[in-house]
């Protein structure tokens, strides 16, 4: 058995020794569904100035509102075209363990929804891309909905129950991270016994926080990464390899009667 297969039966026996199992996610699992990050080289933020995505030039300019809305429509934050890829799949089929106590991400994509988990098992730290809310009645809307609307020449998309002003339903820079849920992800890293990361550096902070509440709780914490993360220290496993590749192996042991 090498490394990497003795690494994966390792996580598989962690889970099947498990009741609470808290999943991280972060950009290296959306990549795998194609869609871009924001901090790499040739991410977002090197095509985009930062500056056009904060919640004040949203509010006041109408020319930022229009590019954010053709971004999202038919451009590089058009998510709502991706599809799942195996690592989300892996993670609802975790879900059929009776073992998964919750996923917390830093995606705003919605594709662990769109994968079948429920989304009250889902805690969006940045948002979510994938839908828009009015600002006035807190309707949501899907942005596959928005963008139908934006294709019929609409310039700016309105509210189709109030006719308030629609925002993309993520964390733009300026606004705080919904409290409800940075408050129930906490809850849940501290009292889980396994946290699993996947696809994150842990640079990004609050979020970061996450799974060192779960390791300082007594979680075990294993991460699943390209690349080191600032946590590697932390981790009683690390295994260097794409989420996709490597959670479904994981999962498929964990699940099985028997041996792992």
């Amino acid at each position: 058995m090498n490394t990497i297969d003795a690494q994966i039966k390792e996580v598989a026996d962690l889970i099947r020794r498990s009741d609470k199992v808290l999943v991280f996610t972060g950009a290296g699992v959306s990549t795998e569904s194609g869609i871009p990050d924001f901090r790499s080289a040739d991410g977002i933020w090197s095509k985009y100035d930062p500056e056009d995505f904060t919640i004040k030039k949203f509010l006041s300019d109408k020319n930022a509102r229009k590019m954010h809305w053709d971004l999202l429509s038919d451009g590089d934050l058009s998510m709502f075209k991706a599809a799942p890829n195996p690592a989300h799949h892996a993670i609802t089929d975790l879900k059929k363990t009776g073992k998964l106590y919750g996923v917390v991400t830093q995606n705003v994509d919605g594709l662990h929804q769109k994968a079948g988990l429920p989304g009250e098992l889902v805690f969006q730290l940045h948002g979510d891309l994938s839908h828009a809310k009015c600002l006035e009645c807190g309707s949501r809307f899907p942005m596959q909905t928005v963008a139908e609307w934006m294709r019929s020449d609409i310039q700016e998309p309105v509210c189709a129950k109030c006719s308030g002003m629609l925002k993309p339903d993520a964390v733009l820079f300026g606004e705080q991270l919904p409290t409800d849920v940075l408050l129930e992800a906490e809850r849940r890293s501290r009292n889980c016994d396994l946290c699993i990361v996947l696809g994150s550096t842990l640079s990004v902070y609050p979020a970061a926080l996450i799974p060192r509440y779960a390791s300082e709780n007594g979680a075990k914490l294993v991460i699943i990464n390209l690349g080191p993360t600032e946590l590697d220290s932390w981790a009683d496993i690390r295994i260097e390899g794409k989420a996709g590749e490597v959670m479904p192996d994981i999962v498929a042991r964990a699940a099985k009667t028997g041996p792992a």
